[in-house]
């Protein structure tokens, strides 16, 4: 992904010609004096968590629970079929008093064959799950770029840092050069969408099996 900004700076030559060696050479003119236009533009550096602005943003919010619901279906066969596997392995472990060995055998291949299946399934949901929230996000970091590049320049920052980029450490900034959260207001304002309703307290779900991927990233 494309990232911010470098300084500029062009410097200017002068070539001296050189007189004939039968006269002398006429004195240099004195150099004019820069005009403040000339002068170098002082560095103003910002720095933003930017994974985290595309994540925060309305649009980033809500793409992120409509991804969750379209796998919550697969998510609840992957569950229903995790509880059938515990429950099978509790029913064997009741009956192997008045099982054959054989029997306990056979049953047991049954139970690890469901097992290998639900982490097939399960393995090939969270590949695609994670497909999709990287396609959507790298869709609306690109949007979210072009936001923050026309802020910076509006802000006059001469340089924009990622501080969630290893190749590029901030070891110290302070909270004055962090412009996330204005960045993700200005997108949020650009974009028109509306913030998310606020979940609804419930009580505590059970686990649940893959998918599960945090919002942002990347």
């Amino acid at each position: 992904m494309k990232r911010m900004f470098a300084l500029v700076v062009l410097l200017a030559s002068g070539i001296a010609l050189s007189a004939s060696a039968q006269t002398p050479s006429a004195p240099a003119a004195p150099s004019a004096p820069a005009s403040p236009a000339a002068a170098a533009k002082p560095t103003k550096i910002a720095i933003v968590s930017f994974q985290l602005a595309v994540s925060q943003t309305n649009e980033g919010l809500r793409d992120y629970a409509d991804l969750q619901k379209k796998f919550d279906p697969k998510r609840k066969q992957l569950q229903a079929e995790s509880e059938e596997i515990v429950n099978l392995s509790k029913q064997l472990q009741a009956d192997k008093v008045k099982l054959s060995p054989a029997d306990q055998k056979s049953r047991a291949a049954a139970i690890e064959a469901k097992k290998k299946q639900l982490g097939s399934e399960a393995e090939a949901a969270q590949g695609a799950f994670q497909q999709e929230m990287e396609k959507d996000f790298d869709a609306l970091a690109a949007k979210v770029y072009d936001v923050m590049a026309g802020y910076a320049k509006l802000q006059g920052y001469t340089v924009v840092l990622d501080v969630t980029q290893k190749a590029t450490p901030v070891l110290y900034a302070d909270d004055s050069a962090n412009i996330t959260e204005e960045v993700v207001k200005a997108y949020n304002e650009k974009s028109g969408v509306p913030a998310p309703p606020a979940p609804a307290a419930t009580a505590a779900p059970k686990p649940a099996p893959q998918p599960s991927a945090p919002p942002a990233a990347h």
